[in-house]
């Protein structure tokens, strides 16, 4: 708001930039402009302040479909001041010239008409409807409607007004109702719930199975290969058997083989030393074989003699004595003839 100073009968304003200050004085327009700053006399001067910035103006309306339900439009207008002049003609915007404020509440009574204007374009969307006709159309029906028809109408324009835009926050049922249209779309979202539990559990069950299919194939094949490791365990035993007892065959048929050579070997050495003590034997009877008795006699005590270590007693009997005396004689004889 504008600030006002006084300096004994004279006073003086300064307004902000963002409001347009018009000045009469005896009810002809002095001074008009934004951001003034001037002295002035209030016996003779009224002043008006316009703001001209970008004003939002919130609105609130209840109507009834086609279908009689009733529906709640909410939203806002955005405007601003085009002509301070002609809004002031329109509209009172003079201050009070001791305190700089308002004398009355130009802005409430122009938010008032504005508000009823924006109703009355938002009953044209609503009423030739039904409830879900308009809310399957949305925000942006009521919003395009109610823009389209604050731009084409000369209301604002004869006021001095233009539009910079309109927002429509949301179009609502009554509560009870909203909870009736809310109802299929919440069973349906519930059945998609419960049919996803469902496909859950069932997915959780599918998947058990196959956990308990596969530890089962698991154990099968488990199975088979612990009853194919005992197969191989037996066959590996089996052939460590047989090739034991085909190396203890070897074995003891080397062991033959060496018994067979070794005795055949030891008879072949026993036959040749046996047949050459045979055929010495038979050399030695073939040379005693012309010797004489005697002499026969004398080489056997002689081979006994160096088989004997000492001789205790000798028995000399006439039957022994008497044939090797008769030899010896003979020998003699025989030796001294020759």
């Amino acid at each position: 708001m504008a600030e006002i100073s006084r300096l004994l009968f004279a006073r003086h304003l300064r307004s902000e930039q963002s409001t347009h200050v018009l000045q009469y004085r005896a009810g002809e327009l002095v001074r008009s402009g934004r951001g003034l700053s001037f002295w002035f006399l209030p016996m003779s001067a009224s002043i008006a302040e316009i703001p001209i910035d970008d004003r939002e103006q919130t609105f609130l309306f209840h109507g009834r479909t086609a279908d009689f339900q009733e529906v709640t439009v909410q939203g806002v207008i955005t405007y601003r001041v085009a002509e301070p002049e002609v809004l002031a003609q329109r509209v009172d915007f003079t201050l009070d010239l001791t305190t700089g404020l308002w004398r009355k509440t130009p802005l409430e009574s122009l938010s008032q008409q504005l508000g009823q204007l924006a109703a009355q374009l938002a009953d044209g969307v609503v009423a030739p409807r039904t409830l879900r006709d308009v809310l399957e159309g949305g925000v942006e029906g009521v919003r395009d409607h109610v823009e389209h028809g604050l731009s084409t109408t000369s209301t604002l324009e004869d006021a001095g007004l233009a539009l910079v835009s309109v927002r429509v926050q949301s179009i609502a049922p009554t509560a009870e109702l909203q909870k009736a249209l809310q109802m299929p779309t919440r069973e349906k979202i519930q059945q998609n719930a419960d049919q996803a539990t469902f496909a859950r559990r069932a997915l959780a069950v599918e998947n058990e199975r196959a956990i308990a299919e596969n530890e089962l194939h698991n154990r099968i094949e488990l199975a088979k290969r612990e009853q194919q490791l005992i197969e191989q365990r037996g066959a590996n035993t089996r052939r460590e058997a047989e090739e034991a007892s085909i190396a203890q065959r070897i074995e003891a048929e080397g062991k033959a083989d060496r018994a067979r050579i070794e005795a055949a070997a030891t008879a072949e050495r026993i036959t040749l030393v046996e047949g050459a003590k045979a055929e010495m034997t038979r050399a030695e009877i073939d040379v005693y074989r012309d010797v004489s008795h005697g002499v026969l006699l004398a080489l056997a005590a002689k081979e006994l003699a160096s088989k004997l270590k000492s001789i205790d007693h000798l028995n000399v009997s006439p039957e022994l004595l008497g044939p090797l005396l008769a030899n010896l004689v003979q020998a003699g004889t025989r030796k001294l003839e020759a």
